[in-house]
Order: structure tokens, then sequence, then C-alpha cells
């Protein structure tokens, strides 16, 4: 009954590729609403295989029917993540070592350096005072190559005098967005994919509708600040996120960049 405790190197093998597996998953959907459906299916599968091992069959019989008819509502709820899985995996160039291995980024402990997450938000703050518009794209784990060459490339450190700069209103450089890369700004000017989505209100403009582009399709995050209003808006994966105040801003953003 128990002969399943004896392992083989290829038993802990297996084990160790589905966990890694896992956990790649759970870093792709953190801190999204598909996260608590992954855990329930997980647990679903746990008691499945239990019922399995312990010869119960008929309850087995109903979850095993169950996991398996549910393949393609599961391609309907996580549509949004397949698509942002299969863009990183067309837009990997694997001839470059760096771009592959942040692809990768679970597999590492780090790369590049931490981006400075202070002089992004103090930008945006003074932008919002003035209301000067701003869209600023963060690269996360999805390269970002495929939007670089649309706009203009830059290698400069981020620097809160040089991202007002760059989005003052006399500036050449201030249409379009920004893009952030490993605490350099790798190019501005960028032309976003613009978001089909019927839900977002009509008094959103063509910024905002950007930004929540570039969020359904990557996992970049996006900071901008409103032309019309001056408000600043925290935007991932394709929605809104509600802030209390600066500090609260920049304790979610050092959070998503982890």
């Amino acid at each position: 009954m128990f002969d399943f405790i004896e392992f083989s190197l290829l038993d802990v093998l297996d084990i160790l590729l589905v966990a890694t597996l896992l956990y790649y998953i759970y870093k792709l959907l953190k801190g999204t609403v598909a996260i608590n459906i992954v855990i329930g299916i997980a647990f679903i599968f746990l008691i499945w295989k239990i019922t399995q091992v312990l010869k119960m069959e008929m309850l087995s019989g109903i979850l095993g029917y169950l996991l398996s008819g549910g393949v393609i509502a599961l391609i309907i709820v996580f549509q949004q993540e397949i698509r942002k899985f299969l863009l990183m995996i067309g837009t990997t160039n694997f001839t470059n070592k760096r771009s592959f291995l942040k692809q990768l980024k679970f597999l590492q402990t780090e790369i590049g350096s931490e981006i400075d997450t202070e002089a992004i938000i103090s930008a945006c703050q003074k932008m919002s005072k003035t209301k000067t518009g701003a869209l600023i794209v963060i690269e996360r784990t999805n390269a970002l190559d495929f939007l670089i060459n649309t706009g203009d490339s830059m290698n400069a450190i981020v620097n809160e005098v040089l991202l007002e700069s760059i989005f003052y209103k006399n500036s050449p450089l201030h249409d379009g967005a920004l893009i952030i890369r490993d605490n350099f700004i790798v190019a501005t000017r960028v032309v976003l994919p613009i978001s089909d989505n019927a839900k977002i209100p009509a008094r959103f403009g063509l910024r905002h509708r950007a930004a929540i582009g570039i969020s359904e399709k990557t996992d970049a995050v996006c900071l901008l600040v409103s032309e019309e209003t001056g408000e600043i808006s925290y935007i991932k994966d394709g929605g809104f996120e509600l802030f209390a105040n600066y500090d609260e801003l920049n304790e979610k953003l050092k959070k998503d960049l982890m």
C-alpha cells in the first residue's frame, strides 16, 4: 500500500522540476486575482492524488473528470496570463545572455541594480503640481525590446531632474512613453499599444489607455501623470492600483519590482 514512498532518482528530479514550474507560475501570477484560482486548483489536484493513492475510486473518478474537463475553462480564465507568457517567449532574445537571464529571473538571485523608486515618485509629484503629462513604464520580467525600438534609445541612470526635463512640455522627448530597465532610462518617445477595453471610462485619454494596454500585454508597471488633472496613477495588470499616499505608492512599487 505504501510502495509509493520509495523514490528513485528520476522521482526526485520529477519533483524538483514540478516545484520549479509551480514557483515560476506563482511568480508570473503573483499579485493578481488568478493566484487564488491556481491555489484552488492545486488543492483539488492534491486531494485527487490522495484519493488515488487510497484507492477511493468513486471520489477519485469524480475529481479526475472535474480536472480533465476544466482545461478549456482554465484557458478562458487565464487568457491574459497566457498572452503574457507567450509574448515573453516570443520576444526573448535567446542569443543575448543578459536578456535571456532576465526572462528567467526566478533562477537567479539578482540581476541589474535596484530601481530608484523614490526618485521616480518624487519626479511624478513635482510634475503633478505643474500638471505635466508623463508616462513611465518600468520593465519587470517581460523584455520590452519590441517597444524600445519604436522610440529613441537612451542609456541614462534614473534621475529625478532628468525625468522632469524629459517630460517638460517644450522638450522634444516629452511625447510618448519612457521605459526604465534596471534603474536605467533606456528609451523615450516610445509608442505603446492602446487598450481596446470597453470598460475604461471615457474620461481617460490615450495616455491612460496606452498604460493599460502595455500592462495587459506584459507584466510591466506604469506610473502616469495626467496632463488635465495632475493626478498620479499606478497601473499594473491592466488595472489601476489604489494608494492612500505617496509612501504607500512607493511601498507598492518596491514590492512589485522585487
